[in-house]
């Protein structure tokens, strides 16, 4: 297995090359269209953004009511990262005996800055992952949605203070057509608090959900500038295994701090009980555990990788169209209701969508052209 040789994304060779405002990159570079590891990490996404709420929305539905359990479950599947790690690092440690027998491969291609700001953020990730269950425990999966779309908005606005994002038409057009969608969905949200929850509750969940969006939008831009930064301090590429081990560190740290949280609230001895008492049976109580664990982690690694392959901003334009597909599955199974104005939403937030990936398409265009008349001009 051989992922040390991936090629600077466009970002990362923008910081390089002395361009940090431009995120395009290069001319040469693979479309993202036409790159297999991308789709690949735009299908984990899907899997993380769809079926995560789901599992653990039933949870809830069905006689869960640990909260800091459920913040755990977004990061404890880090684990799943070690098999590809460990393989990478017997390759690298080969290639360099090949090449010299005097020095060893590092275990880690990590700096000792970048792995600081990767516990500050996995710090930020256990608080976002907080927020969210606690406003997941409290609101529909549909509501949950719609605020967890405004992600966008923040994204958009800290993408540009952070790592100065160049805007054209067909991005600004994406943000505010997806945002736009999420409003159509929130003027018609009123009047979905589930039974036996407390108004209280609801807006209490209504507030950290939204502040989980808030969060997460930070984070983001944060991550492409921390990768950023270290490949313009390295003077080499971020190769993907670098991206995984960032990943680890921030599941380590988020994992832990609500290992915290579930020591305080003395959660772990109440598991067995709960699992007892869940409507669907302990198999069905570890099983949706597990799997909600799973989905998560491949949300996480398909964020990371989307943000190494393309951009923040891209990242979010991806998460937000296969939130929508949520409201697909919402009916059949939590009976939540797909009105008109959800279908329209659903729509206008695809074009947002298309609009976006047309600019990616035609900039993608415009650098080939201009590497090949470069090409033709020099002797």
């Amino acid at each position: 297995m051989e992922i040390e040789a991936t090629p600077l994304s466009p970002q990362q060779q923008a910081y390089n090359d002395g361009g940090g405002s431009d995120q395009r990159g290069g001319a040469g570079a693979k479309p993202l269209y036409r790159n297999p590891v991308v789709v690949v990490n735009f299908l984990l996404m899907a899997v993380g953004t769809v079926c995560g709420p789901l599992l653990f929305r039933a949870y809830f539905l069905h006689g869960g009511t640990r909260k800091w359990l459920t913040c755990l479950l977004q990061t404890a599947a880090w684990p799943l990262l070690l098999p590809p790690l460990c393989v990478s690092f017997f390759s690298r440690r080969r290639r360099q005996r090949e090449e010299s027998a005097t020095e060893a491969a590092p275990l880690s291609l990590m700096s000792g800055t970048l792995l600081a700001a990767t516990v500050a953020i996995g710090l930020v990730i256990g608080l976002i992952d907080f927020l969210y269950a606690y406003g997941l425990a409290y609101l529909p999966v549909s509501t949950t949605s719609i605020l967890v779309s405004t992600q966008l908005a923040f994204t958009a606005v800290f993408v540009l203070v952070v790592v100065r994002h160049r805007f054209t038409a067909f991005s600004v057009n994406a943000v505010v057509l997806i945002v736009v969608g999420a409003a159509m969905l929130g003027l018609n949200g009123g009047g979905d608090r589930p039974a036996g929850v407390s108004r209280a509750q609801y807006y209490a969940g209504f507030a950290m959900t939204l502040g989980s969006a808030a969060l997460y939008g930070l984070v983001l831009p944060l991550m492409e500038l921390s990768q950023a930064q270290h490949a313009a301090r390295a003077g080499a590429a971020v190769t993907y295994t670098l991206v995984l081990e960032i990943q680890m560190v921030i599941g380590i740290t988020a994992t832990a701090f609500s290992a915290v949280g579930m020591l305080v609230n003395r959660e772990f001895h109440e598991i067995p009980d709960e699992a007892r008492r869940f409507d669907l049976g302990e198999a069905g109580y570890y099983f949706m555990l597990v799997s909600s664990a799973t989905a998560f982690q491949c949300f996480f690694v398909g964020t990371i990788g989307a943000i190494f392959y393309g951009s923040t901003l891209l990242a979010g334009v991806v998460m937000m169209l296969e939130g929508r597909e949520r409201f697909g599955v919402c009916r059949p199974f939590f009976h939540e209701p797909f009105s008109g104005t959800k279908g329209v939403a659903l729509a206008i937030s695809i074009w947002g969508f298309i609009s976006y990936f047309y600019d990616e398409i035609r900039t993608n265009e415009q650098q080939s052209n201009m590497s090949t008349d470069k090409e033709h001009l020099d002797p």
